[in-house]
């Protein structure tokens, strides 16, 4: 296998790499030649080309006020009309059984100040529940409402892979069917030299790999023959979220239904930003087409831009959020619909520079958002954030435990009252007391109604759970 890879780098141009497995110890050798052939080598290639050898043609272009607009959605009578429509369209789609739900779980909890899949994180504000149980427990309810097999995907990457796999074996899938539940590797990339391209190794016997980005995930169901599979089960759907957000209801049907109604290939549900300074990808128009702009993208000047209302003009914030059709997501995975690929410069630890003070390589890195320009048709879906979006993010201030917990027990409230419940609340008009509504036992507001007496009172700590 060497001799044949070597030839290979070499006509890659990675002359350095092909010479450290001509000069190392055979098992070395081998451990590295295996990692070699285990990453794609041609995308490589032609990543080195793009970004690191000819970085100028990937320039960012200026932005201006009259390329980038506010994306419109519906509002009033007529939107509340909609969401009833989207929301029986996406009913009958998971009765269907056209649906699967793709967990994005790879990362670690490590801003968290917890070193493990962030998955593990304990977040339930009276029972600990993790958060892959709240949404395995998600995941369990839809499929008893809707009689579907609901498949539930999620994807990992090599770092926390055997850990997530462990831990769902131990809990017992959270009461799932063992083959109800996927798990998928997210795909690595080498990183290279920022000068000549070279791809680097962390080891002599092994290359500096990172994950190639959440925009990685259709290669990687791909490669797992995940997407053949739903092909053969006429699942033509799926709706992808973030591992962190615990707020997000797996297979929303009104997220679904919207994203039928509005015939599109790719949706995205948003939700409306706090603050022109928040830190989160705003849906916009971009040369005539809908697009995400990362924050770090949108100039000042426009993000803190106001309608004539002093509203925010680019105010529509990316959960993270996506629907996909089956059949785009096998383009995107086959190359036919062809995914940018972002450079990042980072420190990277290599053989060569074991404690880089600075930036030392490049990272290639994929974001699912960019496939949106590529579908023939797309849709922004506006959702309550106190509903849908309290994620995990920081270990204190915003987008914390202690925020994210505060945002389920308000919701807990608030479906309480709207069940005629009476909940006591604080000085700040906050719940007196946490309260926890446990998936299984209600997935909404109109769920609880007549699964609890109408004159409860919270008393205190209280779980709901079947």
């Amino acid at each position: 296998m060497s001799d044949q890879l070597i030839s290979e780098l070499e006509a890659a141009g990675q002359h350095r790499l092909a010479d450290s497995i001509r000069v190392l110890p055979q098992d070395q050798a081998d451990r590295l030649a295996l990692e070699v052939a285990s990453i794609d080598l041609a995308l490589v290639t032609r990543l080195v080309d793009e970004l690191v050898r000819t970085p100028a043609a990937q320039a960012t272009p200026d932005i201006g006020p009259a390329r980038v607009d506010r994306l419109p959605l519906p509002g009033g009578e007529a939107a509340a009309q909609h969401r009833r429509m989207a929301f029986e369209a996406g009913e009958q789609a998971l009765r269907d059984g056209r649906v699967a739900v793709v967990l994005l779980a790879g990362g670690q909890g490590t801003r968290l100040g917890f070193d493990h899949p962030k998955g593990m994180f304990p977040i339930g504000p009276v029972s600990n529940a993790t958060l892959f149980e709240v949404h395995a427990a998600g995941v369990g309810a839809t499929r008893r409402r809707y009689g579907c097999d609901l498949p539930f995907l999620l994807m990992t990457s090599r770092d926390n892979d055997d850990v997530t796999r462990d831990f769902l074996e131990q809990h017992l899938m959270f009461g799932l069917q063992p083959d109800s539940v996927t798990t998928f590797v997210q795909g690595m990339l080498p990183a290279v030299d920022p000068l000549t391209g070279d791809i680097l190794r962390a080891a002599p016997d092994r290359l500096a790999l990172s994950p190639d980005g959440h925009g990685g995930i259709f290669r990687a169901m791909e490669r797992a023959a995940i997407l053949g599979d739903l092909e053969e089960r006429r699942i033509d759907l799926l709706m992808t979220f973030q591992v962190d957000n615990p707020l997000m209801r797996p297979a929303d049907p009104e997220f679904i239904g919207a994203h039928l109604l509005a015939h599109a290939e790719m949706s995205t549900l948003v939700v409306a930003k706090r603050s022109a300074a928040e830190r989160m990808g705003v849906m916009a128009t971009v040369d005539g087409r809908p697009a995400l702009m990362e924050y770090s993208d949108l100039p000042d000047h426009l993000a803190a831009r106001t309608d004539d209302d002093g509203g925010l003009t680019y105010w529509a914030g990316s959960t993270g959020v996506h629907c996909l059709d089956r059949g785009f997501a096998t383009r995107l995975a086959t190359g036919q619909a062809a995914m940018p690929f972002h450079r990042a410069d980072k420190r990277v630890a290599t053989v060569d520079d074991p404690e880089p003070a600075a930036p030392n390589a490049v990272k290639f890195e994929a974001f699912m958002f960019d496939a949106l320009p590529l579908a023939s048709a797309t849709a922004a879906v506006e959702m309550a954030r106190d509903e849908r979006f309290a994620p995990v993010k920081n270990a204190e201030g915003a987008d914390s435990p202690a925020t994210c917990r505060e945002a389920m027990v308000a919701r807990a409230a608030r479906w309480l009252e709207q069940a005629e419940a009476t909940v006591p609340r604080d000085g700040d008009g906050a719940s007196a007391h946490a309260i926890e509504i446990d998936p299984r036992f209600a997935q909404d507001a109109a769920d609880l109604r007549g699964r609890i007496p109408s004159d409860l009172v919270v008393d205190g700590p209280l779980l709901l759970r079947d």
